[in-house]
């Protein structure tokens, strides 16, 4: 009985989104991912390559804005004087066409602004996305459709299009990577405050939360102390998984011409000066290409192994310091000895004993006596 009143009580606390573990749970389960360890090293690795931009360039000796018409040839249409498009001692992934800006600067310095852009907005989008999802679920009837359908309209509108218009209507003189930020920010949070929403809706009708409503506590104190910490876990597994988006957003607004301009170095800036040179020289698109979907794969297999570390529901489906995944039930000593059949005994026995002896000669004697019983009859 007292099993049964825990498995209620187990299935009434649970939520539709996980909840926020401890601290050494959550890097056990995090470790156990190899893939999301593989990606958090890159993650770590592009940050600190986009934090160490001006040493990395001081080492080099160059920098991302200068000019080298030098080491550019006019007679040939402006492509790069020597091999591999300039790559050497001086310039090690070589310069940019037509400019003779150095390549190695732009590309690193282009990962501090694209990282930027996009944390940047994702702050923007989860306080947004908070604020709204917990003020439509504590608020009364009318302040909860109103912040609903508002949530509608903005989750409605293509992002692409309206930050298009929206940069084009900007003044130039206005910063160009914090625009970018604000655009994408004020456009996007419509789903994260749909997610919080629902998942302060469901906290609101536990039991603790209810109690400080009894005890006359405020909305704002009741969000505060028992609502924030339930929406930790949701709300960092959604930030997890837009930082890639945004990195991408950015990086095709760049490339449309409406976001970061020159001469601030941006992977999707690159890419369009690189769209005439493609079939020449591949280089000057393979390299921000390339570290523009490496870094989109790593943060979204990251993001995702930070989900499956902050649900216990998927984590338990992890043996934690294995790496591998196992069913939650090959961990109970029954199924791990392996399946038995209905009436077996798990005592284990000799070979050839028999757990109810018999003595020798008890069946013919009993057959003997039979057959007396039947003659005196």
């Amino acid at each position: 009985m007292s099993e049964v009143l825990a498995a209620s009580e187990a299935a009434a606390t649970d939520v539709s989104v996980p909840a926020a573990p401890g601290a050494r749970p959550f890097w056990r389960r995090l470790r156990a991912q190899r893939a999301a360890l593989v990606a958090a090293v890159v993650v770590a690795l592009l940050v600190l390559v986009a934090l160490a931009a001006p040493l990395l360039t001081a080492l080099e000796g160059q920098d991302p804005t200068t000019y080298h018409p030098g080491l550019i040839d006019s007679a040939r249409g402006g492509v790069p004087v020597g091999s591999f498009g300039g790559a050497g001692a001086d310039h090690w992934l070589g310069v940019e066409p037509q400019t003779g800006r150095d390549l190695f600067a732009r590309l690193v310095y282009g990962a501090r602004v694209s990282l930027g852009v996009a944390l940047a907005a994702t702050v923007v989008q989860i306080a947004l996305g908070v604020t709204v999802g917990v003020a439509a679920a504590l608020g009364n009837r009318w302040v909860d459709q109103l912040l609903s359908r508002l949530t509608d309209i903005i989750v409605a509108m293509p992002l692409m299009i309206m930050s298009l218009a929206l940069l084009a209507i900007v003044p130039q003189s206005f910063p160009r990577p914090v625009l970018v930020a604000l655009v994408i920010g004020l456009i996007a949070w419509g789903n994260i405050a749909k997610i919080v929403r629902a998942q302060t809706l469901t906290l609101k009708g536990l039991d603790h939360v209810a109690a400080a409503r009894l005890s006359g506590w405020g909305a704002w104190r009741i969000a505060r102390r028992e609502l924030l910490p339930g929406l930790a876990a949701p709300v960092i597994t959604y930030a997890a998984l837009l930082v890639p988006t945004n990195i991408a957003v950015e990086a095709a607004l760049s490339f449309l011409g409406v976001g970061v301009k020159p001469p601030t170095p941006s992977w999707g800036q690159m890419l369009t000066a690189a769209d005439v040179w493609y079939q020449a020289a591949p280089q000057y698109l393979l390299f921000p290409a390339g570290a523009l979907f490496v870094t989109v794969v790593a943060l979204t297999v990251l993001g995702d192994g930070v989900r499956t570390a902050l649900d216990p529901r998927a984590a338990s489906r992890l043996r934690v310091g294995t790496g591998r995944k196992r069913e939650a039930g090959a961990e109970t000593p029954d199924t791990a000895a392996g399946p038995r059949t209905a009436g077996t005994d798990p005592r284990p026995r000799t070979a050839g004993t028999d757990p109810q002896p018999r003595k020798a000669g008890t069946g013919a004697e009993a057959r003997a006596a039979g057959t007396d019983k039947e003659e005196t009859a």
